[in-house]
């Protein structure tokens, strides 16, 4: 087993990847183990939970590089959704403590009862999928970065 401490700070980008993947719930914790696609066993002990297309090692021949699964989520399209609903979505799923995750034409929640009985109740469509799900990752429009930092009141 192939102890790690922290992510490779300059990865050879033309090595061959290897995926080390997981899921959410295990890559937002700081100590876990992980086996890689090749077989290759992990043991990760972190200052930081690692994020998905971090480089964790590297050898001479290839990298191996933190995948995120993907996972059921609903999908709520925001095309015909005026910024004063699109607020009160947020604000409801918020309310009722449901993770929430917004890119720039969709909303993602985590397929949960829950979650599917608040948009039903709010009247608000939406669609069932499988995608990666970032909880807490916003993105305003097509041309504005992804805000990434939800700023000194969320770290830990």
């Amino acid at each position: 087993m192939i102890l790690i401490q922290a992510s490779v700070v300059a990865p050879d980008l033309v090595l061959r990847v290897v995926a080390l993947r997981t899921d959410r719930r295990t890559l937002a914790k700081r100590l876990w183990r992980g086996v890689a696609a090749d077989g290759t066993e992990f043991g990760l002990q972190l200052p930081r939970p690692l994020q998905p297309g971090d480089t964790v090692h590297q050898t001479a021949t290839v990298r191996y590089v933190i995948e995120q699964e993907t996972e059921p989520v609903l999908v709520i399209p925001l095309a015909d959704l005026p910024p004063s609903a699109i607020a009160g979505i947020g604000w409801a799923v918020g309310n009722l403590h449901l993770e929430l995750s917004s890119e720039a034409t969709r909303l993602l929640t985590p397929d949960e009862p829950a979650a599917r009985q608040l948009l039903d109740r709010i009247q608000v469509a939406f669609a069932p999928a499988t995608a990666v799900f970032r909880p807490g990752r916003f993105k305003r429009s097509i041309t504005t970065p992804l805000v990434d930092d939800l700023g000194p009141s969320h770290k830990y």
